[in-house]
């Protein structure tokens, strides 16, 4: 059996991925959800990239977490990136990105969406310097396959996220494609959290170099909408 550690992106916590983890126990498997440092209750919205990162290989450490297969959603690429970047060898088994960014050395997650989003995050900065992602993008952007009463239950579980997060270039000794470790790219094909036209895969997914590709139907946020087909397309996806 395996030991996975699901790491969430933007506005989400651990919990969100709760329904997920419990169908890839049900097989036999062991469950990490992590809660990135910028999303946990309380937590500073002034959060900078290197500081979510470190709170990941943080929590590694604190649970001598070893052989592992990591998956990490949407802005978690970025931190599962890093993450592979500083663990000794031996530590993380294989990567599994889940409609997930995928950076090189020197880029943000900002200079990986289109420009329009970039400026609607800026605009939405509060005092505090979090981001609250508007309903309407929400519900049709990113839940589209949800009805409205799941997309508002699961709207209102978001949490303010950082967006000095979202600014902030990666500091990489190697990039994704040079790294000697397994990996993997899970594309919901309903997925327009990015336009289609400059989406997930194959823009972002080719930067891993070599890599396995394991589609699924489904809107960004899959794990709301169908956890269970999700739990089984990352075991697909985490398989040796």
């Amino acid at each position: 059996m395996a030991t996975y550690v699901l790491v969430h992106g933007a506005w989400h916590t651990g919990k969100e991925l709760e329904n997920v983890a419990d169908y890839i126990r049900s097989e036999g498997h062991t469950v990490y959800l992590p809660t990135l440092i910028g999303n946990r209750p309380g937590d500073s919205k002034s959060t900078g990239l290197e500081e979510a990162i470190q709170s990941l290989v943080d929590f590694f450490i604190a649970d001598d977490i070893r052989d592992a297969i990591v998956l990490g959603h949407s802005y978690g690429g970025m931190v599962i990136t890093a993450l592979a970047d500083r663990l000794e060898a031996g530590i993380i088994r294989r990567l599994i990105y889940w409609n997930a960014f995928v950076p090189n050395n020197g880029e943000s997650l900002n200079d990986l969406v289109p420009a329009h989003y970039v400026a609607m995050f800026d605009q939405l900065e509060s005092e505090d310097g979090s981001v609250v992602l508007p309903f309407e993008v929400w519900r049709d952007v990113f839940i589209n396959d949800a009805d409205i009463k799941l997309a508002e239950e699961a709207y209102n579980v978001l949490n303010p996220h950082p967006n000095a997060t979202f600014k902030d270039k990666i500091r990489l000794e190697t990039n994704p494609a040079a790294m000697p470790i397994a990996k993997s790219y899970i594309n919901c094909t309903e997925d327009i959290a990015i336009p289609q036209s400059a989406g997930w895969h194959p823009r972002l997914s080719e930067k891993l170099g070599v890599f396995r590709l394991v589609q699924t139907p489904g809107s960004h946020e899959l794990c709301f909408t169908d956890p269970r087909a999700l739990a089984m397309k990352i075991i697909e996806a985490g398989r040796d």
